[in-house]
């Protein structure tokens, strides 16, 4: 786990004013550890391991934490959650590239894409607040598995 990450939100969280618990904390470095989008449920089973009495109310409280604070994505298409890779240094919507082979999830921030959706919708005067920009296909390293 990168500790300089937890310090970094540790840092963006007090100058907010908001408090990142131990729990809170302890699902975010979860939710790092993982090479792919984890649930709810599954970060729950990890969080029992060092704490057995955590229940799922638990974990939502603090996946609607890290989501308000900007410190996750959610993965609409699998109800699962990935760490966010700006951290919140600035509001941003972001591509999401989905492995239905492995689950790992790539996170993309392409500005013309976005800017290219604004001018869309703006056409049909359309004001967009949210995007959610999933592509599910299949990674480089699932690709070369499948070669050999």
């Amino acid at each position: 786990m990168d500790q300089q990450l937890v310090k970094q939100i540790e840092d963006i969280c007090s100058a907010r004013g908001v408090r990142l618990t131990t729990q809170r904390k302890r699902v975010f470095e979860l939710i790092c550890a993982s090479a792919k989008a984890s649930s709810a449920y599954e970060l729950l089973e990890e969080l029992k391991q060092s704490e057995p009495q955590a229940k799922p109310p638990t974990v939502y409280r603090a996946l609607e934490f890290l989501l308000e604070q900007g410190f996750i994505h959610r993965v609409e298409s699998t109800n699962s959650y990935i760490q966010c890779v700006s951290c919140n240094a600035h509001k941003h919507f972001s591509q999401l590239l989905i492995c239905d082979g492995c689950g790992s999830v790539i996170e993309l921030q392409d500005d013309s894409l976005i800017a290219l959706l604004a001018k869309n919708a703006e056409k049909h005067g359309f004001a967009i607040n949210n995007h959610v920009i999933e592509s599910h296909g299949t990674c480089q390293a699932c690709i070369s598995d499948k070669e050999k």
